[in-house]
């Protein structure tokens, strides 16, 4: 069961001020590992640029795709400038989102064609980020539970619309076989089925005998950050059993 929209901009601000926390004294030059080529510089503006574009569409409630650009996102040139800028913009977006009524119709990348899909998916875009800025800056990553058990349904909701921009996944194709993710801790367990045409998703308990050809597990908060591409297979806290094809499938297609 999702949350309320409060719950998503509350647990929003808490990553949020934690990336803050992060870069506020680190040297933003630090590459960044889980995004090639990125600085942590790179990861401010990338993150700073899309909570400005969030917040733009939600307060006009556009009916269609509005580029940031248009919007008059404007990243500074002055890198000494990024951290106060990534801070105003945040709270930006955290007062637009809780000004909103989340039921309200807007445009949105996924299915979920409302102001509520934005609190929602501004909660895990910062989680991830501030994962990768935690393992640049060399420390332990943690996401807790109940957000990573959240994010693992957002990322199924929103595999299918994905596809968009990322289109290997519509190579995630198959005649009826079924990876299953199950994240130990938490309990939920989503399979996947792939079909010749498309994929689709079901959510089971744990402990459901429901056969699946290859399965994923881990704690939520791993499981999670393997979905996100920020664990591999062969990491400590990710388990994988069955066929290897099929894993290789989703390894080398499911990038969003």
């Amino acid at each position: 069961m999702r949350w309320d929209h409060i719950r998503y901009c509350d647990a929003a601000q808490n990553e949020m001020e934690s990336f803050a926390a992060r870069v506020r004294d680190a040297d933003l030059d630090t590459p960044v590992p889980t995004c090639p080529g990125w600085s942590l510089a790179d990861l401010v503006r990338h993150l700073g640029r899309v909570h400005r574009w969030a917040g733009g569409m939600v307060e006009r409630r556009v009916q269609r795709r509005v580029g940031a650009r248009e919007l008059g996102v404007v990243i500074p040139d002055d890198p000494a400038e990024l951290r106060p800028w990534f801070e105003e913009g945040a709270a930006a977006l955290l007062r637009t989102l809780r000004a909103a009524d989340p039921d309200e119709a807007m445009w949105a990348w996924g299915a979920d064609q409302h102001v509520r899909f934005w609190g929602r998916r501004m909660l895990h875009e910062t989680a991830v980020h501030r994962c990768d800025a935690d393992l640049a800056l060399g420390a332990g990553t943690d996401v807790p539970a109940d957000v990573a058990d959240d994010g693992i349904t957002e990322f199924a909701a929103n595999l299918r619309s994905a596809a968009a921009f990322s289109p290997k996944i519509d190579n995630l194709r198959g005649d009826g076989t079924v990876i299953a993710f199950t994240a130990s801790d938490t309990g939920t367990r989503m399979l996947l089925r792939l079909l010749p045409d498309r994929f689709a998703w079901t959510r089971t308990d744990r402990g459901d005998d429901v056969r699946a050809d290859a399965e994923i597990s881990g704690a939520a908060g791993d499981l999670y950050l393997f979905l996100w591409g920020r664990r591999r297979l062969d990491d400590p806290g990710i388990k994988a059993r069955g066929d290897e094809a099929l894993l290789t499938l989703w390894t080398e297609n499911s990038a969003v």
